[in-house]
């Protein structure tokens, strides 16, 4: 499935897309300029560290800070992640590019100018990319810690980016935010970018324009550093209906750069829009041209994990897993794993169900990350296995879960201790069965009356087997005694 795929799942048809207004409805245009940090060590162009939470500017090199004199050196891994990502985003890959100087001034841009590949990066052609280059990050500035006076901390300053540019091709937030979760999720598998939007690391400029359906494309405001999957669907709503509104009131929309205020659930003007030309790039004089070897790229090529796409499609066909639990499984690299070992040798639905349901369910619970999981694959699997050979009901699984998490042991070993293991036995189920009918002679003539009242009859006979009996051979019999 490509990314393009993916946004067509989400969306329920091109009408549900449209927002009204007063004089009609209107069709939303997005695009996403994603920014996601380069999981490397180093920066792009010096050997500073790129670890988060340190001290400010304690990850700062000369090169970083802009010293006269001081040339930057390209970081080979950072190279080689943005081809991974290229790679493994079905993309063209360009074996030779350039990086430009773009000239633009902020407190905390020492050089003045940004480093980035700009006419020649590596265009993507296809699932609604138009290019991934590589560039270099700013630094930060802070406003907030004195009344008079803002502070810069470079330690992001030349920290590798990787800028994937879409084609503005989505039509809705709802797209927008499927296509940036299913473009993290690559980018995790990939382990190019951790996608940690909290720290910055993956962030989007959101293009946004109004037009009338089968009209041409409107005026565009761009939407700066939007850090958080809902704030991006959020942002793209907010910015529509504000187009909308000033059209509708006769106004024009000026292009520019805005802000997103979650907040306060509004766009703010930040500066005119800068085109091209206004930052005037020029190659580099510093740095030679990029000129890659086709069998490097084609080394790296053959070093790509398994994809969400294609694991997807295989756990389908190996485990018989619905297209909804499959791609709930395979959304989180660690998850598709952990269920693969759990349902090792054993019923791939069912060992499904527990990791979807009672795992999932009791880590979202507990805010665990499954990195964490008090439950680990080989206890869980064994729990699943006691049920599919019938050792277990579910019932007697769900205690026994209980148990692993809070207290941990090996499924079987437990179950032996405890004598939970399940009644198979007939003859003493059919014993229950006699009792609880002899007890309940009105309730007979009910059930006969009504048979979808045998569901009592299963509940007082598990009740009475401590929630050991067999419920298949419960069934059963009681059907066989009532006469239904």
């Amino acid at each position: 499935m490509t990314t393009r795929d993916t946004v067509k799942e989400t969306s329920k048809g091109k009408a549900s897309n449209l927002i009204a207004g007063a004089t009609g409805d209107w069709e939303v245009i997005v695009g996403l300029e994603v920014h996601a940090q380069v999981a490397t060590h180093a920066k792009l162009f010096s050997g500073a560290s790129t670890e988060f939470g340190a001290e400010p500017n304690s990850h700062v090199s000369l090169v970083d800070a802009a010293m006269p004199g001081m040339l930057p050196v390209i970081n080979e891994a950072c190279v080689a992640q943005a081809v991974r990502t290229g790679l493994g985003l079905k993309a063209e890959i360009h074996l030779n590019s350039i990086f430009d100087r773009k000239n633009y001034f902020y407190p905390d841009l020492p050089q003045g100018y940004q480093i980035s590949q700009y006419k020649n990066p590596g265009e993507i052609k296809t699932v609604g990319i138009e290019r991934l280059h590589l560039e270099q990050d700013a630094g930060k500035s802070i406003h907030d810690q004195h009344p008079d006076y803002s502070y810069v901390d470079l330690n992001r300053s030349g920290v590798a980016l990787m800028e994937i540019v879409s084609r503005p091709d989505m039509r809705s937030a709802r797209e927008a935010q499927a296509y940036v979760t299913k473009l993290r999720t690559i980018l995790r598998y990939l382990g190019t970018c951790d996608g940690d939007m909290d720290k910055g690391n993956l962030r989007a400029d959101v293009n946004v324009s109004v037009r009338k359906p089968g009209d041409p494309l409107g005026t565009r405001c761009e939407i700066k550093n939007v850090n958080s999957i809902r704030f991006i669907g959020q942002a793209v709503d907010t910015e529509a209906r504000r187009q909308i509104g000033i059209i509708e009131d006769g106004g024009k929309i000026d292009q520019e750069t805005r802000l997103f205020d979650p907040s306060k659930g509004e766009t703010r003007s930040m500066r005119s829009k800068e085109e091209a030309h206004d930052y005037r790039y020029f190659p580099d004089p510093d740095l030679l041209p990029l000129e890659l070897e086709q069998s490097w790229v084609d080394a790296l090529a053959k070093d790509l994990p398994e994809l969400p796409d294609a694991k997807r499609a295989r756990f389908m066909k190996a485990y018989g897993l619905s297209a909804y639990d499959a791609s709930v499984l395979v959304a989180e690299r660690e998850s598709a794993d952990f269920y693969e070992a759990v349902a090792k040798g054993t019923d791939g639905k069912l060992a499904a169900n527990w990791v979807i349901n009672e795992l999932f369910g009791r880590l979202n619970k507990e805010a665990v990350e499954i990195a964490a999981s008090p439950i680990s694959t080989m206890q869980l699997g064994g729990l699943v296995r006691l049920i599919a050979d019938g050792t277990i009901s579910g019932k007697i699984a769900k205690d026994l879960f209980e148990i692993l998490w809070t207290e941990g042991g090996d499924p079987a070993e437990i179950i032996e201790k405890r004598g939970m293991r399940q009644v198979t036995d007939t003859g003493a189920i059919e014993a229950a069965v006699d009792a609880i009918i002899a007890a309940n002679p009105d309730k007979v003539e009910q059930v006969k009356a009504k048979p979808s009242m045998l569901g009592w009859f299963v509940g007082q006979v598990m009740k009475q087997s401590g929630g050991k009996a067999n419920p298949t051979a419960v069934n059963e019999i009681l059907k066989s005694k009532l006469g239904i």
